[in-house]
């Protein structure tokens, strides 16, 4: 199969695409099953070349027990039957690519399925066979060794070990069904080059690489010890395994885009270097609070960060882990933290959706790439799931008081009249649509020119025809220039005379000089001044 090779005048497609996560299983379902599928992907297309995105993100659509979501991976190779066939993935990446619109695939590279063939064979090998070896098998502490090898927290809470009847223990970052890769051995570094290959002879265009920071670990498993190197988080080690990567996709003109979860601005850049990841996810933007100050310091070290190695930015509001916008910014604490989510916060939806709004028209007016959840654009709240239907381990690891991540993931309101708002036309989805989930069906907001819906098609559509919103990767050129403003305002230029002016100020705020009001979030008043939790974009 002929490898993907774009042309030179698309090489840097990347650098300002707006690309749109799917996250198939609640995306549209095809074949009326209750689960979300390629077939009602395809058919979805025309609605994602009219929304104006340049790219798609899909999280895993391979095969899977669907422990975590599909991220707990059975086969890399191999189409999910519940999403479709790999004829049918094939067929999608290329017709979305003939509308203009590229393929971004899910890559777990730090743990697979308990399902997967590997460590299928590592259990009936038993123990110090080879097959464990791919894999972190240890013996316990204590005399009968009932005790965990170390004293290691899952990213989903309690220990990360699980024990088998022979004895021997397993590690497990996540949830049980994800044993850990061990990434110290030839040969799994050797099988996701090929599924890098794999993939990109297919026709996909980038790999997003989840938990990019946790591949690598201390060899001896060492408890966690103060002012020592992570065990496991950020090792070294990580950068020769993403340059070889690296190599991979220049071959095919592909893109890499990272899940790197770090405080340490100089150590996130490492990443982003020339020889390694394209770009990498901006969790500061994403987590930070509707604060004009901190949200003016997120922006700052964001662009600093990725000066420093000539990558650009990428900003992202919300994604299939974290609490919806209109949800998150409608609350008392406005930013992000997993450790933080409680059953029954109060929120002031109407206040979160004017936030939203006016946050859609800031990041899509930043230098660099923006993400797009799905149903973000529909101005979707976060849904409270009855706690018989939480499917989420998140919320079952840290014993029922995080009510998990389904919330953010419900099958998304297609039409107004349709059964289960248009997501499919027989069976109750996967996940349950509240009731009121139709009033926010995609075919009533096309109509309405005051709706999300129209918010986002315009503003992609300013952002991808007006020069001023490109981002140009120049050494030394000022992709933002800000402006000065009063406390609570951000204000901020582009290039060739574009403005964006934030209001998160109590009161309303005077507009710097313009010819034309190009887009707003919402009404002006009658003095043209800015509302509070507003934003315009202006020409000067």
């Amino acid at each position: 199969m002929a490898a993907n090779r774009p042309s030179e005048s698309t090489a840097n497609w990347w650098r300002d695409a707006a690309i749109y996560q799917i996250y198939v299983r609640s995306f549209a379902d095809g074949d009326g099953d209750g689960t979300g599928d390629l077939a009602g992907v395809r058919a979805r297309l025309p609605y994602l070349v009219e929304l104006g995105v340049d790219a798609l993100w899909f999280t895993p659509w391979y095969l899977s027990p669907l422990a975590d979501g599909g991220y707990d991976v059975a086969d890399y190779r191999t189409i999910d039957p519940a999403f479709g066939t790999l004829a049918e993935a094939e067929k999608l990446i290329a017709e979305a690519r003939e509308l203009g619109i590229r393929t971004i695939i899910d890559i777990v590279p730090n743990h697979v399925s308990d399902q997967h063939a590997w460590f299928r064979a590592a259990l009936e090998a038993g123990s110090g066979s080879p097959e464990r070896d791919l894999f972190h098998f240890r013996k316990g502490r204590g005399p009968d060794g009932a005790t965990p090898p170390n004293d290691w927290v899952s990213e989903f809470g309690g220990t990360p070990w699980t024990r088998l009847d022979d004895g021997e223990w397993y590690l497990h970052l996540f949830a049980t069904q994800q044993p850990d890769l061990n990434w110290a051995h030839p040969a799994v570094r050797q099988e996701h080059e090929e599924v890098l290959r794999f993939w990109f002879e297919r026709g996909v265009s980038g790999v997003r690489i989840d938990s990019a920071a946790l591949l690598a670990k201390d060899p001896a498993l060492p408890d966690f010890a103060e002012g020592d190197p992570h065990p496991f988080v950020d090792r070294d080690e990580l950068h020769d395994i993403y340059r070889a990567w690296r190599a991979i996709g220049d071959e095919y003109g592909g893109v890499f885009v990272g899940e790197v979860w770090l405080p340490d601005a100089e150590r996130f850049a490492r990443y982003l270097r020339p020889d390694e990841l394209h770009t990498a996810f901006n969790f500061n933007f994403l987590a930070c609070p509707w604060d004009a100050g901190l949200l003016r310091t997120a922006i700052d070290d964001t662009l600093s960060e990725h000066a420093s190695v000539g990558a650009p930015a990428t900003w992202v509001l919300c994604n299939h882990d974290v609490t919806r916008t209109v949800t998150r910014y409608g609350r008392a604490e406005t930013g992000f933290d997993f450790d933080a989510k409680t059953f029954g916060t109060p929120t002031d939806l109407a206040l979160g959706t004017r936030r939203a709004r006016a946050a859609a028209l800031l990041s899509l007016a930043l230098p660099g790439a923006a993400y797009l959840y799905q149903g973000e654009e529909l101005g979707l709240p976060e849904v409270d799931i009855p706690l018989d239907r939480i499917q989420d381990p998140m919320h079952f690891r840290k014993g029922g008081a995080d009510p998990g991540r389904d919330g953010c993931r419900v099958p998304l309101p297609w039409s107004a009249q349709g059964p289960y708002a248009g997501f499919g036309a027989d069976a109750e989805p996967w996940l349950p649509q509240p009731a009121d989930w139709a009033s926010y069906a995609a075919d009533l907001q096309s109509d309405d020119p005051d709706s999300m819906l129209t918010l986002y098609r315009e503003a992609l559509r300013l952002r991808r025809e007006e020069p001023g919103f490109a981002t140009t990767g120049e050494p030394g050129a000022p992709e933002l220039t800000w402006l000065d403003a009063a406390p609570g305002v951000l204000a901020f230029s582009r290039t060739d005379g574009l403005l964006c002016v934030v209001n998160l100020a109590a009161e309303a705020a005077e507009l710097p000089g313009h010819t034309a009001v190009l887009l707003a979030s919402g009404p002006l008043d009658g003095a043209g001044r800015l509302p509070q939790d507003t934003a315009v974009w202006l020409r000067a």
